[in-house]
């Protein structure tokens, strides 16, 4: 990583700062650990001996490697090996002592990766999703060939094995509707324990997740994340017998919960209005308490054996944490912390679909400001208060920064993530135009400087948004996004086109006026803003076939534009790289609006 010295820029800093990740522990030897770590400039895994304190890099690939496992008696580490970013690959693995890799599945075709789950005796279930075959899920046993246990074209992922390793549980869309999973339970022969689908044959939008076998012996409960009330939360179910247990959880926002290690109760993730706490659930008293935590973001947390509970920590203003209920920080990185950042404001708009939640972060000084319209990828994501380097850079460079949690965000509810359907980014555009509307009137934006920028998802919300609203942007920046949706569908993994095809109904041939109404390129001779896009030669989720599809329509034109092409997938791992896409995007920006 390139050294850090007095002379570097706070925003660079915030970048380059080691971070780590929330440790994952060995059910069966909680002194193993596994974490991802920034801190040779390179996200890679690190083992983590905490009886010692040892820590040794366990992965070193030039495109960095953050997808790994560790089995439950913490003799394996299990992770991902794709090429370049590009998610389609083999699992590999290695003593949690020493970096020798070898594939874990050696029987197994490269493909994208659609859950593992360990067993105690060693055997492994395997998810694999390709174009040809659909979902495929394999038991393999040691010393034996894989076994296939399921297939569909649809999609399907490895959920959890009980602690028995008898029954394996498992999400699947085999009703068509990619966006609502209904939960399966399999034994290990492939023959069906009990089914819950809360879709009823896909004609309901309600999901369903799995959060884990119960982790005791004997126990056949299953914890599963429903929406039957409107938003996520869990309820107990037992496969073998069919009995739900409700539990008393009333709190306004999402609920995710995992296991205490013991099954007394259950850590309780809230989240709500972009911020997100923990609560203790007791199965004995039905009760809730409160695990106190600082106010801001908890992004991951895991109770431990002897009832501490720890967690990943952030706010806009201060860098994350991995902090312990039973005090202190937990896993310090080497070297100098990322310095703070300002904190978010909360700004509530009147929007055509309901009111719309935005945060903000000020520059110093007076408005009205420059602004960037920062738009969150997924669809199904949303900006929280939790530390980010990227819109921190923008406030050092005298930018305010808006964050738009549009219609199809989680957080506010069922049916705000499920509004967003067949008027897709068309939707969420509706919503940033609000907010922008609100953010010239109240004073903190300059009309005629204000940028939409975002990645993924994000970014293909920009290009639909330069070309559907081209007054309303002075520039715009896309990384990695959608930009011709017809080819992007084609192109994607097969996972993204199931996502597709819930979203817009169909397929371009099946519903054409829909996929035409939501792809920038159709709007491509409308944009007058200068734009900047970045794109990964070898993204699976936004190929770089359909962003050159757009480039060349810019370039046919003579439109103001710069592209970067780099040599890596869906976004980068490497530090310096991130740094130099955000550096050209602040030229770019300060250059077209008149600022350099």
């Amino acid at each position: 990583m390139t050294e850090i010295t007095g002379s570097t820029p706070e925003w660079e800093k915030r970048f380059r700062a080691p971070r780590v990740s929330l440790p994952d522990w060995a059910e069966d030897a909680p002194e193993r650990a596994l974490f991802v770590s920034n801190a040779t400039g390179t996200y890679e895994l690190y083992a983590w001996d905490r009886a010692t304190g040892e820590q040794r890099q366990a992965t070193d690939r030039p495109n960095g490697t953050t997808d790994g496992v560790l089995s439950l008696d913490g003799e394996w580490i299990w992770w991902f090996s794709d090429t370049d970013g590009d998610e389609f690959g083999v699992w590999m693995r290695q003593p949690f002592t020493e970096s020798v890799d070898e594939p874990a599945v050696p029987d197994l075709a490269p493909s994208y990766p659609a859950g593992l789950a360990l067993g105690r005796d060693g055997t492994a279930v395997v998810g694999r999703s390709t174009d040809e075959d659909g979902s495929t899920l394999h038991v393999v046993r040691p010393g034996e060939a894989p076994i296939e246990i399921y297939r569909h074209r649809e999609s399907a992922g490895v959920g959890d094995l009980s602690h028995d390793g008898a029954l394996l549980a498992i999400e699947h869309t085999e009703h068509g509707d990619a966006m609502h999973s209904a939960v399966r339970v399999l034994r290990l022969d492939g023959s069906t324990v009990a089914e819950l689908d809360d879709t009823e044959g896909g004609t309901r939008e309600l999901g369903l997740e799995v959060l884990g076998f119960a982790p005791v012996e004997g126990d056949s409960r299953l914890l599963i994340g429903h929406q039957r009330r409107g938003r996520w939360e869990p309820v107990v179910w037992d496969p073998l017998t069919g009995e739900e247990t409700a539990l008393a959880i009333e709190l306004p926002g999402d609920v995710n919960a995992e296991w205490y290690p013991d099954a007394s109760g259950l850590l309780i993730a809230h989240s709500f209005e972009a911020r997100a706490e923990l609560w203790r659930y007791d199965f004995a008293e039905a009760a809730l308490a409160k695990v106190e935590t600082p106010a801001g973001t908890v992004s991951g947390a895991t109770a431990r054996p002897d009832g501490s509970v720890e967690y990943l920590w952030s706010s806009a203003a201060r860098p994350p944490e991995v902090r312990s209920t039973a005090g202190g920080v937990v896993l310090d990185p080497p070297g100098a912390a990322a310095p703070a950042s300002v904190p978010v404001e909360d700004a509530w708009v009147d929007g055509p679909g309901g009111r719309v939640h935005a945060l903000v972060q000020r520059p110093a000084g007076e408005g009205p400001f420059p602004t960037v319209f920062e738009i969150h990828g997924g669809p199904t994501w949303h900006d929280s208060d939790a530390f980010a380097a990227g819109p921190a850079a923008w406030v050092d460079h005298g930018f305010a920064v808006v964050r738009v949690n549009y219609r199809g965000s989680t957080g506010y509810g069922r049916e705000w993530t499920d509004a967003l359907k067949h008027r897709v980014g068309l939707i969420e555009l509706e919503d940033i135009a609000a907010v922008r509307e609100w953010a010239v009137a109240s004073g903190l934006a300059d009309p005629a400087k204000l940028v939409l920028s975002g990645g993924s998802w994000g970014g293909y919300l920009t290009l639909l948004g330069l070309g559907t609203q081209p007054d309303a942007w002075a520039a715009g920046l896309a990384a990695v996004p959608v930009a011709d949706y017809v080819t992007a569908y084609h192109d994607e993994m097969e996972a993204l086109k199931a996502m597709d095809r819930t979203l817009l109904g169909g397929t371009p041939e099946e519903v054409p006026e829909r996929f035409e109404a939501s792809s920038p390129l159709t709007y491509v001779d409308a944009v007058r803003a200068p734009v900047y896009i970045s794109a990964g030669v070898n993204d699976p989720r936004c190929p770089i076939r359909q962003v050159e599809n757009y480039v060349d329509r810019l370039a046919a034109r003579g439109a103001v534009h710069e592209v970067y092409r780099y040599d890596a997938g869906h976004g980068s791992l490497v530090v310096e790289e991130r740094i130099k896409q955000v550096r050209l995007e602040l030229d770019f920006a300060t250059k077209h609006l008149g600022l350099d």
